[in-house]
């Protein structure tokens, strides 16, 4: 479609199902008046094409598996209804172009794959980094036009990044392959690009969340063949609402505090004769603790217990989604929770006892939700995002207890939903 009979197709309400099933009913006029803005903005840049196509990449939470997977453990992670959405057209050249609102364009020439040293933490090297590893693994690549918009909050933990890189495999997908690269192709690209091109050594959860959509199981017993687990949950049908709330605090000149947790694990796990945790069960953490707390530290083995009885919940989760076991489910990401304050210790930095913004979130929640819902650290943690889920009911209750506490606009509600999609009618 071109751009009018496109956005005549979208004021008509023939999008609306795709619509719906990515974010949700009630945000459904939102969803329609930002496709239309998001192809506004193409026109603007681009010109108008004869095959104007609507693109989605989505955020992502992280579950239960809290920092299991540098210890080649088990995670859950799911797709949720914030999103890189993109108005993306073919085009004559070798080049792919891409203007995200509010920053700079991205110019890729496809002539040259190689990494490029003055790319490196800029996004035209995730750009290059998808499409080097599409063409390395035989598959079609081209040039495209691309102008995007983004409502994943700043600072949110929802991985923007990911969603960038897979939002750029699933269009080369689409548009020259045909659909044929497995969403799980797609998240092993995107995370060669960031690894290789971009210069972050990020693991495999972020971009096979984004790619795969709603919840995924993944496990990473072998990183080069991580095993992949769809696992299906609406919590609106449940009544139930998940939650991100910014604390407002970041990230920033923390990278000692997230390299000690997989140091301190492996160090544990060095006493057992292994380079990593997994394959550990908790019986012999106990049988062994004099020696790893006379050697390692009790910080080190109680992240060791960390690690080995999360495996244990994100299976039990995992299991209770299933079965539609909602209380279940719950019951382990509150334990998940706990585990990350007692044993993993990443609730806030052990520098700076004075900030402590997830602690005071995760105390009042706790008081509010009670044993109707769940809460927990979200992410690496250290600051940043707490996540809840809770009845529908006490979300109004909720969100005013949490803007006393961080402000307007802290709380981001979500609803799961699908992967990395081209829009369709």
């Amino acid at each position: 479609m071109n751009a009018q009979t496109l956005k005549e197709a979208l004021l008509s309400g023939a999008f609306d199902a795709s619509l719906t099933g990515l974010y949700g009913s009630e945000k459904l006029s939102y969803a329609r008046e930002r496709c239309i803005r998001v192809v506004d903005g193409y026109l603007e840049i681009f010109g108008d094409r004869e095959e104007i196509r609507l693109f989605s990449s989505p955020g992502r939470v992280e579950i239960t598996g809290n920092h299991t997977d540098h210890n080649r453990g088990l995670a859950l992670a799911g797709a949720v209804g914030v999103d890189i959405l993109a108005a993306v057209a073919k085009s004559g050249e070798n080049v792919i172009r891409i203007k995200s609102e509010g920053r700079e364009q991205d110019n890729v020439s496809l002539d040259n794959l190689s990494p490029r040293e003055e790319e490196y933490t800029h996004s035209a090297s995730l750009i290059r980094g998808v499409a080097a590893d599409f063409a390395a693994k035989g598959r079609e690549i081209g040039g495209f036009t691309a102008y995007t918009v983004s409502d994943v909050p700043k600072g949110s933990g929802l991985s923007s990044s990911a969603a960038f890189e897979v939002l750029t495999g699933c269009a080369l997908n689409c548009l020259y392959n045909g659909g044929s690269v497995s969403p799980a192709e797609i998240a092993r690209s995107a995370q060669y690009a960031e690894n290789v091109y971009f210069g972050k050594p990020s693991g495999l959860l972020d971009q096979m969340a984004c790619a795969v959509g709603n919840i995924v199981r993944l496990d990473f017993k072998d990183p080069e063949k991580v095993e992949v687990r769809p696992v299906k949950l609406d919590l609106q049908k449940a009544g139930y609402r998940l939650m991100i709330v910014s604390v407002g605090h970041g990230h920033a000149d923390l990278t000692d505090e997230y390299a000690a947790i997989p140091a301190e694990m492996k160090a544990a796990a060095a006493l057992f004769g292994q380079e990593f945790l997994r394959g550990i069960r908790y019986e012999q953490l106990i049988e062994k603790a004099p020696e790893i707390r006379e050697k390692c530290g009790d910080r080190a083995f109680l992240r060791a217990i960390h690690f080995v009885t999360e495996n244990e919940r994100v299976d039990t989760a995992a299991r209770a989604i299933e079965e539609k076991n909602i209380p279940l489910f719950l019951e382990q990401l509150n334990a998940s929770g706990d585990s990350s304050a007692l044993c993993l210790q990443n609730i806030y930095p052990a520098s700076d006892p004075a900030h402590q913004g997830v602690t005071v979130g995760l105390a009042a929640a706790k008081r509010l939700i009670g044993k109707d819902g769940a809460c927990r650290i979200h992410g690496g943690g250290f600051g940043g995002t707490m996540l809840a889920i809770l009845p529908e009911e006490k979300r109004e209750a909720f969100t005013g207890v949490m803007e006393q506490l961080f402000g307007k606009g802290c709380c981001f509600p979500l609803v799961f939903r699908e992967g990395a999609k081209e829009l369709t009618i």
